[in-house]
């Protein structure tokens, strides 16, 4: 292994808890069943908002939100991210601790993930770049923000390690042809995480931070 890559909600930045709660309270109104609605989020985390809530209409047959409803609701939702997230615990302490050169690749804004990257302190770490969906052009679980990742840190895809906290983000790092460790510590995580992740085709599975590096080093020792 010779590159890091990380997707950044709910890996680096605490923030899918955040947009687990902002969604429900959005929502919520159109359903009056928090609980049900929650239950339908968690495993959705990871999607683009647009196809997370589409998801959940249809399979709530509600109505489809207008193009302007869903520019609200993405405001609000990462206005309360960019306001409340904070760095996972342990992963500066971990990132630091890895020697390999590290980019985000992410199916956020480019902007968003830079401001919250910049607010967090983090940003530093990333000298192989910010790779979004918005530059890629494609979305997870499409592989091509890894592919551009990848390819704008002059690696092959197969010498990367990726962290990834969803099924949606472990398929699209499995198709680019990366190994990737899957994090399941977030509260955002739903109970049977880590199966989901290694069924959708991770390495490996992890819970706290402090054990990243450790995971790394054994995947550059066996390659």
């Amino acid at each position: 292994m010779t590159h890091l890559i990380s997707d950044c909600d709910g890996v680096l930045i605490d923030s899918e808890a955040v947009a687990l709660q902002a969604l429900a309270d959005f929502l919520v109104p159109l359903t009056g069943e928090r609980d049900r609605l929650i239950e339908l989020i968690r495993p959705r985390l990871g999607l683009k908002l647009e196809a997370l809530v589409l998801g959940i209409c249809a399979e709530l047959r509600l109505p489809e939100p207008t193009v302007p409803d869903l520019a609200v609701m993405r405001g609000v939702v990462e206005g309360e991210c960019d306001r409340k997230a904070q760095p996972v615990p342990g992963v500066r302490a971990a990132l630091e601790a890895i020697p390999l050169p590290k980019a985000v690749a992410s199916n956020s804004r480019l902007m968003r993930v830079q401001g919250l990257l910049e607010r967090t302190g983090l940003i530093s770490l990333f000298a192989g770049g910010l790779y979004t969906a918005d530059i890629a052009g494609r979305p997870k679980p499409d592989p091509a923000v890894y592919l551009t990742a990848a390819a704008g840190m002059g690696a092959a895809t197969a010498n990367c390690v990726v962290i990834e906290d969803s099924v949606t983000g472990v398929h699209a790092a499995v198709a680019a042809g990366a190994v990737v460790l899957g994090f399941t510590g977030g509260p955002h995580s739903p109970a049977g995480q880590a199966e989901r992740l290694l069924q959708a085709g991770a390495r490996l599975t992890f819970e706290t931070m402090e054990q990243l590096p450790g995971l790394v080093e054994g995947l550059r020792s066996r390659a």
